[in-house]
């Protein structure tokens, strides 16, 4: 398997080595949820959950979230988050190329998914994106800016695995994904990464 393994992302949320968490939201998500574009009632996924604070955000919203990760310590993290603060969601410790929701969503939210595993998947998990939304429904998206020395040599190197906005649309196709104009909201994060942050609608 390229990239990462099971025991990477375990051992990293056991001892709490998660340098990309926030101990919050992340505040595109907030300024999404301000703007309307999710509504209460609505299916909404957050694959590779973590701790869990954007699972929070969105079943405080009133959203039917269903929050799934690679690593039982992450879930283990995020159900103690919920419980803590007295919300719910459906989760489940599960491999997102073959996880498959029992019905259409209406929305997912991609934060650290992506991101996170090794280009070589890529294809397979943007299918499978498309494949768990309904038609019109919502990919809220942040693509991680963090393009590492050895690119210009042509190392891949992560995670996170650099997100180039060329490569998105290769991979996020028009003929998929209705994509708005850019420019697009670059949300800083305070170790130094970026994310650019845009909505794609599923084509039918």
């Amino acid at each position: 398997m390229a990239g990462p393994t099971l025991e990477f992302w375990q051992s990293r949320f056991a001892a709490q080595n998660t340098p990309w968490d926030r101990r919050a939201s992340n505040p595109q998500l907030l300024d999404w949820l301000a703007q309307g574009q999710v509504h209460p009632g609505e299916r909404v996924l957050v694959p590779g959950c973590g701790h869990g604070w954007e699972v929070a955000a969105l079943a405080q919203h009133g959203a039917l979230v269903t929050a799934i990760d690679y690593a039982p310590a992450a879930i283990t993290h995020c159900g103690a988050l919920l419980q803590q603060i007295g919300l719910h969601a459906e989760l489940a410790e599960a491999d997102v190329l073959k996880w498959a929701p029992a019905q259409p969503l209406d929305a997912i939210y991609e934060q650290a998914c992506l991101c996170a595993l090794h280009p070589d998947y890529w294809v397979r998990y943007a299918a499978q994106l498309r494949a768990w939304l309904r038609p019109g429904g919502k990919l809220l998206v942040l693509f991680a800016q963090a393009a590492k020395p050895g690119a210009a040599q042509g190392f891949i190197e992560g995670p996170p695995y650099h997100c180039d906005i060329q490569a998105m649309r290769a991979l996020f196709t028009s003929a998929n994904w209705d994509w708005p104009k850019p420019p697009y909201v670059r949300v800083s994060h305070d170790n130094g990464m970026a994310e650019l942050a845009l909505i794609l609608t599923r084509r039918a």
